[in-house]
């Protein structure tokens, strides 16, 4: 009962006018700045959602550092973009994709498939009763779930002729992000929406905006995306000419995570008419097409 409460106050919200929502994630950002004494940065990928953050932000505290992550995937439009933007760092992983993939395999599916898939390819005594677990859904105590188990048309991934593993997240972005704030012992705050999916939806509802736990902020989480477009036109904020291309995702280019699901062209048969160089390079030198054939997705 609870619980569907809680869902019923996130849509009450999502619903609010953007004036309303602009006061109440102000007052999270006031919160969570005031909570760390002003020891705080905005994580920073120069997307619309982060650029709308960083606005949001700084319309009261000016001078917090915005932090980019260079992952070396990123489009060169929100590069640019970036480079225009004023107190931003940028931080760099200490391996490149190419080598990521190379040492433990490429990113395909979901995070949680291209584990599940990465242990299975990797036997080892360690992990007997986890892969078991993916592959029956039995678990420790002899109980059954379908949670862990691995579906069945992922199965074949398995014997693939490469392989998968969901490293490159850990090792490109949050890895780097960890070591600046052990450094800095700054705290962020992020630009994610519940709306993008389930698992951010969830954890809202656990938390809220301000997550005192991990000690992170999320105060657009009541946001939808036309907020955030409403936003940027109220404000006539700048923002990465990308957008202007017809792509609307804007994460890595390289990553083969939900490319399965995209209906239309998907983002490799985007990216052969917008940024050709770049297509050939996923494409062929590091030889993606083997994946995307594998898996049974176009990209020409």
């Amino acid at each position: 009962m609870n619980k569907n409460n809680d869902k019923w106050k996130l849509r009450q919200k999502q619903s609010l006018p953007l004036k309303l929502k602009e006061t109440m994630s102000l007052n999270r950002i006031r919160e969570f700045y005031n909570h760390n004494h002003g020891n705080v940065y905005v994580s920073f990928s120069g997307g619309k959602d982060s650029t709308v953050l960083l606005h949001l932000v700084r319309r009261i505290f000016p001078n917090v550092e915005a932090v980019f992550i260079d992952t070396g995937l990123e489009y060169p439009e929100i590069k640019d973009f970036v480079s225009r933007t004023k107190n931003v760092t940028t931080i760099f992983p200490k391996e490149n994709f190419s080598l990521v993939i190379k040492k433990y395999g490429y990113p395909v599916i979901s995070k949680k498939v291209a584990r599940q898939i990465r242990d299975l390819q990797n036997p080892t005594e360690n992990n007997k009763t986890v892969r078991r677990l993916y592959l029956t859904g039995i678990k420790r105590d002899g109980t059954k779930t379908k949670f862990f188990k691995l579906p069945q048309k992922y199965v074949r991934l398995i014997d693939s002729p490469f392989r998968i593993s969901e490293k490159c997240c850990d090792i490109l972005k949050k890895n780097p992000i960890k070591d600046y704030e052990k450094v800095s012992r700054k705290h962020s705050f992020i630009g994610t929406m519940s709306s993008d999916s389930l698992q951010r939806e969830s954890a809202y509802l656990k938390t809220g905006c301000n997550n005192y736990t991990r000690n992170v902020s999320m105060p657009l989480s009541f946001w939808l995306e036309k907020d955030i477009w409403n936003y940027i036109r109220k404000y006539k904020l700048d923002y990465s000419s990308i957008y202007d291309t017809g792509i609307t995702r804007t994460g890595c280019m390289y990553c083969m995570f939900g490319v399965h699901l995209e209906k239309g062209n998907n983002r490799f048969q985007l990216m052969k008419i917008t940024h050709p160089k770049i297509y050939d390079y996923c494409i062929n030198k590091l030889e993606l097409c083997k994946v995307l054939d594998f898996i049974g997705v176009k990209y020409d």
